[in-house]
């Protein structure tokens, strides 16, 4: 039997490995993703801010060796659900069973003046580049701004400007600079009222100022000038955005799609093809566009995957459970714990920020890459 993967994140690399654990060589795999290697959301942040080098966060597929499973660095061209088949630089794929992790694409041409005027951390290359750009900045008025939704990692934001605020008071220019937060929400992360709390006493101990319910809309390069959905405007000198999201222009000819994202079952994951289920930031399941979730959903379809190869049912169901760290800045990390159900309002909590929850952070990410690429890792 023959199962193809889309997608080599959180979603794709969790159900090859767990797939690979339970039958080896037994089913075909075949993993495919553009990109050459996989990196961490929080390690674009690490190298953005100086506290780990571009070349130690990034993680080959190459190196992925696991019985029944190949990878193949490839262009998707064309996704066919019914038959299951998929055209690629690579040649033509058919599939018993397919999953769709591709993810969102990140479209910083979308907002008028993004690229000529600010910069986007939140593709690899974008947060990369800034590291350049971090260091040498005088000082000045700084914006972080959400541009669109829905948007990945919602904490995200307000980690930037925490970190930014403790990288320009190191280098003695913090109290000649502004940091504004921009964001289109009205607390900073609304599934859990405890950290939205905590994260607002953070921002005004440390005079971050915070713009709730706002989007950045566009913005004047020549006068360096933000303009919100709402008409106003905030002129800065540094532009930090987060860039509109959009699923794959194949996904969304494949006619996998509806209302631009995925549909699938909440329970399940199946999409309303027999054969095919999707996973993480692609769908319109209803968590937030994290890695995190898409592991946890990359579980259950990996058990449906199984029981289908067994001749078997699963009993498997996607609870809508994630966690992640929450960086606080001032080696301070919290731990937030969401449940998402489907015609439930979500729930969540947060322990933290304390010194403690850095080291469980680093097991988090060391644990991941010995799992997906069998390998030791450290960021430093």
């Amino acid at each position: 039997m023959r199962i193809l993967v889309l997608g080599a994140g959180f979603g794709g690399l969790e159900v090859t490995s767990r797939l690979s654990e339970e039958f080896g060589d037994d089913v075909d795999i075949v993993l495919i993703d553009k990109a050459e290697g996989f990196v961490f959301g929080f390690s674009k942040l690490d190298v953005m801010f100086g506290k780990a080098l571009a070349t130690n966060v990034r993680h080959s597929y190459a190196d992925i060796v696991k019985p029944g499973v190949r990878f193949v660095q490839t262009t998707i061209r064309s996704i066919d659900p019914a038959a299951k088949r998929v055209e690629t630089d690579a040649g033509t794929f058919d599939a018993d069973l397919l999953v769709v992790a591709l993810g969102a694409d990140l479209h910083p041409n979308a907002t008028p003046g993004l690229v000529e005027g600010g910069h986007e951390f939140y593709t690899v290359a974008g947060a990369f580049a800034l590291r350049d750009v971090l260091a040498e900045f005088p000082g000045g008025r700084v914006i972080v701004a959400v541009c669109s939704t829905p948007f990945k990692c919602p904490p995200a934001p307000s980690e930037t400007a925490l970190l930014l605020h403790d990288l320009l008071t190191s280098r003695g220019v913090r109290d000649k600079s502004s940091i504004a937060l921009v964001m289109p929400m009205g607390v900073p992360i609304p599934p859990s009222p405890a950290a939205s709390r905590a994260l607002l006493t953070a921002f005004a101990e440390r005079g971050i100022d915070w713009h709730p319910d706002q989007l950045v809309a566009s913005l004047d390069a020549s006068r360096k000038v933000a303009l919100l959905a709402d008409g106003s405007e905030m002129p800065y000198d540094l532009f930090l955005g987060v860039p509109v999201h959009r699923a794959p222009d194949v996904v969304v000819a494949s006619g996998l799609a509806v209302d631009g994202w995925i549909p699938v079952d909440p329970s399940t994951l199946q999409t309303s093809f027999p054969g095919v289920y999707a996973v993480g930031d692609v769908t319109s399941v209803g968590t937030p566009k994290a890695g995190v979730f898409a592991e946890g959903q990359a579980i259950v379809v990996a058990d449906a995957l199984s029981a289908i190869i067994r001749n078997d049912v699963s009993s498997t169901r996607y609870d809508g459970r994630g966690m992640c760290y929450l960086e606080f800045g001032d080696n301070q990390v919290a731990r937030v714990d969401v449940t998402f159900l489907s015609g439930q309002a979500p729930v969540g909590d947060m322990d933290g920020p304390s010194i403690d929850y850095v080291a469980d952070k680093v097991d988090f990410g060391s644990s991941r890459i010995q799992r997906w690429f069998g390998r030791e890792w450290s960021s430093t």
